[in-house]
């Protein structure tokens, strides 16, 4: 799932993923503001055909919260 989420950073939002791992975090490490996140919960929507409310997303704050939040919901890779 880890290789999902990377190919959405990159593809979505042109973050050169090479560095990027569980503990990266969305906002200190790559820079994501809010308009970027928003980005990428609509390509996790679209992609793993889930709707995400904004309340879900307040405790995300690493790519690995990410993983764990889709793994929480039944998603697997």
């Amino acid at each position: 799932m880890l290789e999902k989420i990377l190919d959405i950073l990159d593809s979505q939002l042109g973050i050169d993923t090479t560095e990027v791992t569980e503990d990266t975090s969305f906002r200190e490490d790559l820079k994501i503001d809010s308009l970027d996140l928003y980005e990428l919960v609509t390509a996790l929507e679209d992609e793993y055909g889930i709707e995400i409310q904004p309340e879900e997303l307040d405790e995300v704050k690493t790519v690995g919260d990410v993983v764990n939040f889709l793994a929480e919901r039944g998603i697997e890779a």
